[in-house]
C-alpha cells in the first residue's frame, strides 16, 4: 500500500508530488476515485486558482463524501497544499461557496492598505517561523518556502496556525488541527526544504 495518495481532481502539482516521493522511495500513488480515497494510509489536497473552482472541481470528482470520511470519520492524516488549504476553511472571500470546513477557518484576501507597496499576488521565497509544528518541520532549521497567492487562511482559534510568515504583517503559512495539515506554501516547488517537510508528512500517524 502507498505511504502517501495524492487527490487528483484535476488541479494541482501531482506530478511534482510524485516525483518528489519517487526520489525519497516513498510509494505514492493518484487517487481519482472514491475507493482509491477511501483505501489511502494519508493524502495530499493539492490546489490552484480560485476557491470556487477549486471546490467545484472538488464537487465534479464525486471523491468529495469521501474525502470527509477518511479525514473525519478515519482520522487519516491530510496534507491540504495552497488552494487546497483554503478549501479546508468554512468560506473564503474569494468566492461564495462553502469549503470542507474541516477547520473553523475563513480564507481573506490581503488588505492592501497594510502591504507598504508590496504587489498581489505573494509570490516568491519567503521564511517560514515554524512555531510548534514540529511533526511537518522536524529537523529544519530557518525553512524558506514558494509561495503564490492572493488571499490566506485565517483560523478563528489561532492556536491552528501552526506556522507563519511575514508579507505586510504575519499570517498562518501552515495549519494544524489533529491529524489535519495544510501549508499555503508549495512544498512541492520549495526545493530540499519541501523534500524535507513532504517526508516528515509521509511518516505522520
Amino acid at each position: 500500500m502507498a505511504e502517501v495518495t495524492v487527490v487528483d481532481y484535476g488541479l494541482g502539482n501531482i506530478r511534482a508530488f510524485l516525483h518528489i516521493y519517487n526520489r525519497l522511495n516513498i510509494a505514492a500513488s493518484v487517487a481519482t476515485t472514491p475507493e482509491q480515497v477511501a483505501d489511502a494510509r494519508r493524502l495530499i489536497l493539492p490546489g490552484v486558482g480560485a476557491f470556487d473552482w477549486a471546490m467545484a472541481q472538488l464537487a465534479r470528482s464525486g471523491m468529495r463524501a469521501a474525502l470527509d470520511h477518511a479525514v473525519l470519520e478515519m482520522k487519516r492524516p491530510v496534507l491540504g497544499v495552497c488552494v487546497g488549504m483554503q478549501m479546508m476553511a468554512s468560506s473564503s472571500e474569494e468566492g461564495n461557496l462553502a469549503g470542507l470546513g474541516w477547520i473553523d477557518a475563513t480564507v481573506r484576501r490581503f488588505d492592501e492598505r497594510t502591504l507598504a507597496g508590496k504587489p498581489l499576488p505573494h509570490m516568491g521565497w519567503n521564511d517560514v517561523h515554524t512555531g510548534s509544528l514540529v511533526s511537518l518541520f522536524k529537523g529544519m532549521s530557518a525553512p524558506r518556502y514558494y509561495f503564490l497567492h492572493s488571499y490566506y487562511f485565517a483560523p478563528n482559534d489561532p492556536l491552528d496556525a501552526r506556522a507563519t510568515a511575514d508579507y505586510g504583517g504575519e499570517f498562518a503559512a501552515a495549519v494544524g488541527r489533529g491529524n489535519i495539515y495544510g501549508t499555503q506554501f508549495h512544498p512541492e516547488k520549495s526545493h530540499r526544504w519541501g523534500v524535507e517537510l513532504l517526508r516528515n508528512f509521509a511518516e505522520c500517524e
